[in-house]
């Protein structure tokens, strides 16, 4: 699709992945730039973008307007040390004096208040934006901004400090609000208090191999690279703390390591978790890697991994006709946004821009590209800490991810089908396709039929993961919970395991408890009927029939209608349904031979020996084996074994 502003040409010398250049990133932050300010007030404090106003109203949303374009203004301009040709911080330091001339009145320029995240709590996210993007040009906007503005402005940031914020990373902003007033000589006990809580509360959350969760529950998702890791690394690198630096740094490095493996050959980040209308903003923490030099990927790699990001969204339709970020990931779809999602929301994707805080001359810009690491070999990757097993292959540059940890339930939640999320509650995730919408059959979901009523998974339990020589493993277990009716059936359990093994998938489940008359279904991959695609599901031990295809009318985030395989079977008791599973496709882009088609799923295994406690299926290709056991759970693989 086209880009409707001017891009540079393509470097394919320097680039010969994505073709993009330092100064495709500084021109598209130009002309994302030029496009949203189209819509500011006339006192330039508020942008109020057209589309759909998010459950904080429209006074909310024209303040993220101003603050998320704030953030790429400052990235471009700080990056180049100053330069600022389009005249943007002028218009921020006219809305910084307009907006907090009489912070919540109802007028035409007024910013509202910060408050508690259960009262008007949008603003405090916003703040952090905004005192942000005033760090990154201090030199040329804050000192330059007459004395009572600066005393309003922070006055209004304050109210990030003195009101409650979500539990979970909500508490870096004020952190990062602090970070700004102590680098402009304006700390106090109150700054300093709200960095140490915030601090704290991340040695809490952070669960090892570069992970936390988003506040104490087990909410693993792209919030770790633009907010977890994002906020205490930035601040340590334009601070010199290089105390905390080490610390957070080390941690960076080690998320890196696996979530470099998260971005698919044509450059899409994994399409898991909330807040995708960001879609970019993904690349963040490979950008800042690079920066800092906390990145086990070489500079070459991470700017394939960030520019093909940039570049996968801009061809795919992800701006409209007049250059603003839509809400939905290519273009609009109401079915991927949640209710605090407004017009000016995918503006986060702005933090990808931190990538331009690496001056030209650096490494992340002069070295030659490299293969993403999708592109390298395929590779199955368990991340025991998160509780994800990753499945990439290079021939089709598709990478998966197998949910066996992450939800989206707070601790103090109760469970409820009414809260089924369909970012987190599917058993796996891809960078080719997406759930279907709640409403529609479930893609990639086992559920429980009880008296009519079918099950969703809340709250995820992890049970183990592990990873060898080309395969890997995960497993978790979940209370069943239905809607219209009890929530519950008493003593019901499904236990559930996923094997890796190049583009297979070996899903296993045992389900215990299930009442007399029960059903069960079993969903693969949703795919939209032209799409380049492949889904296919083949029931192995436990199911009645063959797959039938079934109908998701509202689609994914990728196609406006989509379909899927289904297997179907009975349940009574405790008992054991095994099934094979794959995605796959066309290759990417890049210097990749046409894919061999792998093997039938019928065809790909020879054996399969199953019981209540456990299964073992011997792979075609090279007779190797895999054994999965239950009480305890537990996955072997031998890579031959004699014949029976």
């Amino acid at each position: 699709m086209s880009i409707p502003f001017e891009l540079p040409p393509e470097d394919r010398a320097s680039s010969p992945y994505t073709g993009y250049t330092r100064g495709h990133w500084e021109a598209v932050a130009d002309g994302l730039l030029a496009a949203a300010w189209r819509w500011s007030t006339p006192g330039c404090a508020l942008l109020d973008l057209p589309g759909r106003p998010s459950r904080s109203g429209v006074r909310s949303d024209g303040l993220e307007g101003f603050a998320r374009t704030f953030l790429a203004a400052g990235f471009r301009v700080a990056g180049a040390g100053g330069d600022d040709p389009h005249g943007w911080l002028e218009r921020y330091a006219q809305g910084l004096a307009s907006g907090t001339r009489s912070p919540g009145r109802d007028d035409a320029e007024s910013w509202p208040l910060i408050l508690d995240h259960d009262v008007q709590g949008q603003p405090m996210v916003e703040s952090a934006s905004v005192a942000l993007g005033l760090r990154l040009t201090a030199p040329w906007l804050w000192k330059h901004l007459d004395a009572g503005v600066q005393d309003r402005v922070e006055e209004w940031l304050r109210g990030a400090l003195r009101h409650v914020p979500a539990p979970n990373n909500w508490y870096l902003f004020p952190y990062t609000v602090a970070g700004f007033l102590e680098s402009v000589g304006r700390g106090d006990a109150e700054t300093a208090a709200a960095r140490q809580r915030a601090l704290d509360l991340m040695e809490g959350w952070y669960r090892g191999e570069g992970w936390y969760a988003d506040g104490d529950g087990r909410a693993f998702d792209h919030y770790n690279g633009w907010a977890l890791h994002l906020y205490p690394v930035l601040d340590a690198h334009l601070s010199g703390d290089t105390v905390l630096a080490a610390r957070y740094g080390d941690r960076l490095r080690e998320h890196l390591d696996g979530f470099g493996l998260l971005f698919g050959a044509d450059g899409a980040p994994l399409h898991f978790g909330r807040s995708l209308a960001y879609r970019f903003a993904a690349s963040a923490a490979v950008g800042l890697g690079a920066l800092t030099g906390h990145t086990p990927l070489t500079p070459g790699a991470s700017r394939r991994l960030a520019s093909g990001s940039l570049r996968h969204f801009l061809d795919r339709g992800a701006l409209t006709d007049d250059g603003l970020l839509s809400l939905g990931w290519y273009g609009r779809h109401e079915a991927t946004l949640q209710s605090y999602s407004g017009p000016a929301s995918p503006y986060w994707a702005s933090k990808a821009f931190v990538a331009l805080l690496a001056p030209a001359d650096h490494p992340l810009w002069t070295a030659t590209e490299e293969p993403a690491p999708v592109e390298e070999a395929d590779r199955v990757l368990a991340l025991a800490a998160p509780g994800l097993l990753v499945q990439a292959t290079r021939d089709d540059g598709i990478v998966r991810l197998h949910n066996h940890g992450s939800d989206h339930v707070r601790p103090h939640e109760a469970e409820s089908a009414a809260g089924d999320d369909p970012h987190y509650g599917r058993q796996a995730y891809s960078t080719r396709t997406g759930p279907t919408a709640s409403g529609n059959i479930a893609d990639n979901h086992l559920s429980v039929e009880v008296n009519g009523r079918h099950s969703v998974r809340r709250r995820i339990h992890p049970l183990g993961a592990g990873h060898g020589d080309g395969w890997g493993w995960a497993a978790s277990w979940h209370l069943p919970v239905f809607a219209d009716g009890p929530p519950m059936v008493p003593g019901l359990r499904v236990e559930s395991v996923t094997v890796a093994r190049g583009p297979y998938e070996l899903r296993v489940h045992r389900v215990v408890g299930a009442p007399p008359g029960a059903h069960l279904s079993h969903t693969g991959w949703a795919t939209g009927p032209q799409e380049p695609l492949i889904s296919a599901l083949h029931g192995l031990h436990g199911w009645s029939s063959e797959p039938e295809t079934v109908r998701a009318p509202q689609g994914t985030a990728f196609v406006p209608w989509a379909e899927m395989p289904r297997l179907a079977g009975r349940a009574d008791g405790t008992s054991l349904y095994v099934c094979l599973a794959a995605l796959t496709g066309e290759p990417g882009p890049g210097p990749l031979s046409p894919p061999a088609p792998p093997a039938p799923l019928p065809e790909a295994v020879t054996r399969v020996l199953a019981h209540d406690t456990g299964v073992e299926v011997v792979w075609a290709e090279d007779g190797a084996c895999t054994r999965i056991s239950f009480d305890p759970v537990g996955v072997t693989h031998e890579t031959s074994v004699e014949p029976s």
